[in-house]
């Protein structure tokens, strides 16, 4: 084989945000549970969201100075990529990418936005029985009403199909097209050529990572705390 077409190990999902994706997880679940159960559990509700927003908070900021593959300015697709993907799957031309597909990024963007905007909502959510929103007091009425339908209703129905569809998207990808999606956001690497570029993911840079969810996790108490 040539050396052009060797191939190695390349660290490409970097340890930050491998566990942002682990406890992005584990919070919207227990976001739906505790939402389901409701009564004392609501308190719990309060904070996976603080967290969720956290993490949001967290990727934003790593998708600008993280490992190379977290960058939004390395995977998320121009118009003129996206379209040539799209014509790609309509003449059934694999194509393979180092980390997301164009339709990947886009939805890591879609889920961004629609967790941003669900907390946000809840913080402006007011049941009129116990639980309300730390933003209530801060804002008109009627922003309350639209919020607490928001959130309670169309918000979650939207992050749920959302979700769903996301999952089933890994698991076609994996059935069908022999593309695991999983195991390289669990480990981090990919057998890729020599010559991908890798991600950094030192000692160091998860420092760098923690210093900014630190920072994250500050900006989330205080806007709770802005009354």
């Amino acid at each position: 084989m040539p050396h052009a077409h060797a191939t190695q190990r390349i660290r490409i999902w970097d340890l930050p945000t491998r566990l942002f994706h682990v406890f992005l997880i584990l919070s919207v679940v227990g976001l739906i549970v505790t939402g389901e159960v409701g009564d004392d559990a609501m308190r719990f509700h309060f904070w996976l969201g603080y967290a969720v927003l956290t993490l949001v908070f967290f990727r934003l900021a790593w998708g600008l100075v993280g490992g190379h593959w977290s960058r939004f300015v390395n995977f998320v697709p121009t118009p003129a990529h996206l379209m040539a993907y799209v014509h790609s799957l309509r003449n059934k031309q694999p194509t393979h990418f180092v980390s997301h597909n164009p339709l990947g990024a886009l939805s890591v963007l879609v889920m961004l936005f629609l967790l941003l905007v669900q907390v946000v909502s809840g913080f402006m959510s007011d049941d009129e029985i116990t639980n309300t929103g730390p933003w209530v007091a801060l804002v008109p009425s009627q922003w309350v009403v639209f919020a607490t339908e928001y959130h309670g209703d169309i918000g979650k129905v939207l992050l749920l199909v959302f979700i769903t569809l996301h999952v089933g998207t890994v698991l076609y990808y994996k059935r069908f097209k022999n593309e695991d999606l999983i195991s390289p956001m669990l480990h981090g690497d990919k057998v890729l050529p020599n010559d991908t570029h890798d991600s950094r993911d030192t000692f160091t840079s998860r420092l760098f990572a923690l210093s900014i969810l630190c920072a994250s996790a500050y900006a989330v108490y205080r806007l709770v705390n802005m009354v």
